[in-house]
């Protein structure tokens, strides 16, 4: 049977992903299929989305017009070579695995000329406010980023990038969202420290934080300005960010984002 989706690892983001390509109304189930090693992954995909859920990565790419690789960067090579014999010669192939170059899934491929996009998602996707920067591989045409825009810009913002930018992206956006509940479970901890029952403190860390994001999404202040607006010479605010400051956090930021950046090449190679 021809499928207009393979989905090669039925996990968390591809979940994400699935559900805003149902949603969005831009392939219908039937016309997809997944697989994955999980029986629970597997009940959930056919049970919940509606799609056919399969064992083998090469049972769901075989007939597939667009595979989407959606497994661990360790797993790629072995995955690749048992997708390779199924996969149509004209297949998009979009993969979504941190630190992998198009050129290292094109060389895992073998001979053609396969079209493959790079992409990097990050996980409120599963809420709908995802972030996702796409990369043309060597023979991906124009049409071929206009597709792999569509699977992700129901439930994401999406930009196109060069694919030497990748690891920035990944750096920044793909592992962002982790740093941001870093700085929550700090200011919970901190805040019982200071007095607050857990329950309260993590309650005001949450809020505020969701408030916080929402008035930059929807200012035209840049975050710089914003966070002048809360600050007053003197106050508390300032009392912190000072602090901050003298303890070099803008700096601790830029070294933690090119640590993240400098795994990424290295899981590429």
């Amino acid at each position: 049977m021809e499928y207009e989706l393979g989905i090669i690892g039925a996990g968390n983001m591809a979940e994400a992903i699935v559900r805003g390509v149902i949603q969005g109304g831009v392939i219908a189930p039937a016309k997809m299929v997944a697989a994955d090693v999980s029986p629970q992954r597997r009940e959930l995909f056919a049970n919940q989305l509606g799609i056919k859920a399969v064992e083998k990565p090469a049972d769901a790419a075989r007939g597939a017009k667009i595979v989407l690789l959606s497994v661990k960067p360790y797993q790629m090579g072995e995955v690749l070579g048992e997708i390779r014999p199924s996969l149509r010669p004209d297949s998009l192939v979009v993969s979504i695995a941190a630190g992998i170059g198009s050129g290292a899934i094109e060389k895992h491929l073998g001979n053609g000329s396969w079209r493959v996009v790079r992409s990097m998602p990050n996980t409120p996707m599963l809420v709908g406010e995802g972030m996702v920067a796409i990369a043309a591989g060597k023979w991906a045409t124009p049409e071929d980023m206009a597709t792999a825009r569509r699977l992700f810009e129901t439930a994401a913002s999406v930009v196109e990038v060069k694919e030497e930018q990748m690891d920035a992206v990944t750096a920044v956006s793909g592992s962002g969202p982790a740093y941001f509940y870093y700085l929550v479970e700090q200011m919970t901890e901190a805040g019982v420290r200071l007095g607050l029952s857990t329950k309260d403190a993590e309650l005001m860390a949450r809020k505020t934080a969701l408030g916080a994001a929402k008035l930059l999404v929807n200012s035209t202040d840049s975050p710089r300005e914003l966070r002048r607006k809360v600050t007053t010479p003197g106050g508390t605010t300032a009392a912190a960010i000072d602090y901050m400051e003298s303890h070099q956090m803008g700096q601790i930021v830029m070294d933690a984002l090119s640590a993240a950046a400098q795994r990424s090449r290295e899981m590429g190679k």
